[in-house]
C-alpha cells in the first residue's frame, strides 16, 4: 500500500468512529497494526485527521459555538451556555493531564482496546435498560440540559480516556444515567468534545511538530479532509439514527470487535 491509500483508509475510519459510540482511538489502534502503519509519521497523521473530524463538528454546531461569544452564550439560564461546556469540559482535562503519561504508556494496545469495548458495551447496555419505559421523563433538548447535569456527563466522560472506552459513548450513556435522552446527550457530546479534542490534539501536534517535514503534507492533508468529510457525514445521520433507536446496535458491535481483536492479534 502507498502512504496515500494508508491515509485514506485511517481518514474513513477515524470520520466514520469519531464521534460515534465505538471508540475512534480504539479502530484506529487496531487498524494501525493490522496495517502497519505506525512510527512519528502515523502518531502525527493520527493527531491531524482527529482535527478534520473536529471541524466537521464545529461546522455542524457553528451556530452555537457563534452564542458562545455573546454574552448570553454564558447565561445557563437561557439554554446551554459556555459554562455548561466549562463544567463538562474542565474536570476530564484536569484528569487527563494527572494520567497521560500513564495512559500512553500502559493502554494503547490491541488487548486494553478490547477490555475498553467490552466494558464501554456494557456501560451502554445498563444504561438502556435504566431508562427503559421512563423514557417520556428524560430531558428531550440540549437547552434543558442543566449545569448538574452537564458535571455530571462530563464525569462520565472521564471513562473515555481508557482507549476504546468511547467518548461519545461513555457521555452519552452518562446522560441517560442522570436523565437525559440519547439525541440531547449526543448534542451536548459533540459540543462539549470540541474544547478537549481541540486541546488535546493541538498539544500533541506541538509536541510532535520538530518531527514533521514537508514530504508529509500531501499525505496528511489527504488524511485531514477525508475524515472531515466522512466525520460529517457520520454526525449528521448518528443525530438521525438516535431519533428512533436505542445504543443497543453499538453495544452488540463493540462486543464483536473486542472478540475479533483478541482472535486477530493473540490467537
Amino acid at each position: 500500500m502507498t502512504e496515500i491509500l494508508y491515509a485514506i483508509i485511517l481518514g474513513i475510519v477515524e470520520g466514520l468512529t469519531e464521534f460515534l459510540p465505538v471508540s475512534s482511538t480504539g479502530h484506529m489502534i487496531i487498524v494501525g497494526h493490522m496495517i502497519g502503519f505506525s512510527g512519528h509519521l502515523a502518531k502525527i497523521f493520527e493527531i491531524v485527521i482527529q482535527l478534520g473530524a473536529i471541524l466537521s463538528v464545529l461546522v455542524i454546531y457553528r451556530s452555537r459555538f457563534l452564542r458562545f461569544l455573546t454574552r448570553d452564550g454564558w447565561n445557563p439560564r437561557k439554554g446551554l451556555s459556555g459554562i455548561h461546556i466549562a463544567a463538562g469540559c474542565v474536570p476530564t482535562m484536569l484528569f487527563a493531564l494527572l494520567v497521560h503519561s500513564f495512559i500512553e504508556k500502559y493502554l494503547f494496545s490491541p488487548f486494553t482496546v478490547a477490555v475498553g469495548l467490552v466494558l464501554g458495551a456494557i456501560l451502554m447496555m445498563v444504561a438502556e435498560h435504566r431508562i427503559k419505559g421512563h423514557e417520556a421523563e428524560l430531558v428531550q433538548d440540549v437547552d434543558h440540559i442543566s449545569v448538574r447535569q452537564a458535571l455530571y456527563i462530563g464525569f462520565y466522560q472521564f471513562l473515555s480516556l481508557w482507549p476504546g472506552f468511547s467518548r461519545s459513548g461513555s457521555t452519552i450513556s452518562g446522560a441517560l444515567m442522570v436523565g437525559v435522552n440519547r439525541k440531547a446527550g449526543a448534542d451536548f457530546t459533540f459540543i462539549m468534545a470540541l474544547p478537549i479534542m481541540t486541546a488535546a490534539c493541538l498539544y500533541e501536534l506541538l509536541k510532535n511538530l520538530a518531527l514533521l517535514s514537508l514530504g508529509d503534507l500531501t499525505i496528511l492533508a489527504v488524511g485531514f479532509i477525508v475524515a472531515f468529510i466522512v466525520a460529517y457525514v457520520s454526525v449528521l445521520w448518528f443525530i438521525g439514527f438516535l431519533n428512533k433507536s436505542t445504543l443497543s446496535a453499538f453495544a452488540v458491535y463493540r462486543i464483536l470487535l473486542a472478540i475479533f481483536s483478541l482472535w486477530y492479534f493473540y490467537l
